[in-house]
């Protein structure tokens, strides 16, 4: 079984600022939007294990709420041209 990747999630709340999260939880993209559209469509929040917010240097576990998401970003680089919105 591969390695995770490091993916960088964009959680975009209504009326609020972007929060970037970096996470190690998923092998892929695909996975990662799965997750958090299965999270979405259970009303529950969404659990990374292994993750740090934005630049931080120490990874921990992280939940989002995501009743007012309104958007999410993933991708494997931190460009705004790139990744796939859920």
């Amino acid at each position: 079984m591969p390695d995770n990747i490091v993916l960088i999630m964009r959680f975009h709340p209504v009326g609020g600022e972007a929060v970037s999260v970096l996470s190690e939880d998923f092998g892929g993209e695909r996975e990662a939007l799965e997750a958090i559209a299965q999270a979405l469509d259970e009303r529950r929040s969404l659990v990374l294990t292994h993750a740090r917010y934005d630049r931080e240097a120490g990874q921990s576990g992280v939940i989002i709420n995501l009743a007012n998401v309104v958007s999410v970003r993933v991708s494997k680089t931190d460009s705004a041209a790139t990744g796939q919105y859920l």
